[in-house]
């Protein structure tokens, strides 16, 4: 795990991108509370996920509208088919801390 960011560096409702030993990283603090850590980058179109919006457990990318579950990583929607990646996401003392070992297994491009 490797510390990131703070935890208020992350408005509930919204994303931040991080790069991490060169994996760029969206970070989302979720309306249920939780932090989530996703590879921000879609899967569709190859957009920053991150400059999207923030519904519930799920990112909608900005460009064509797809959504990824955050826990999983799968799209519920066309445009995009493949999911991306998750990652494990620590909350410690107000900071998040991630490890970029993907929990869902699927490999970044």
């Amino acid at each position: 795990m490797r510390k990131v960011c703070s935890l208020e560096d992350v408005a509930k409702g919204s994303a931040i991108s991080a790069e991490i030993d060169g994996t760029t990283v969206a970070i989302v603090h979720a309306d249920d509370d939780n932090v989530y850590a996703v590879h921000d980058q879609c899967s569709h179109a190859a957009v920053a996920l991150s400059e999207g919006e923030v519904d519930g457990c799920t990112l909608e990318c900005w460009l064509h509208g797809s959504r990824f579950d955050l826990r999983t990583g799968r799209p519920s929607g066309l445009p995009a088919t493949e999911p991306v990646a998750t990652y494990p996401v620590e909350v410690r003392d107000g900071d998040i801390y991630i490890d970029l070992n993907p929990s869902n297994g699927v490999v970044t491009p």
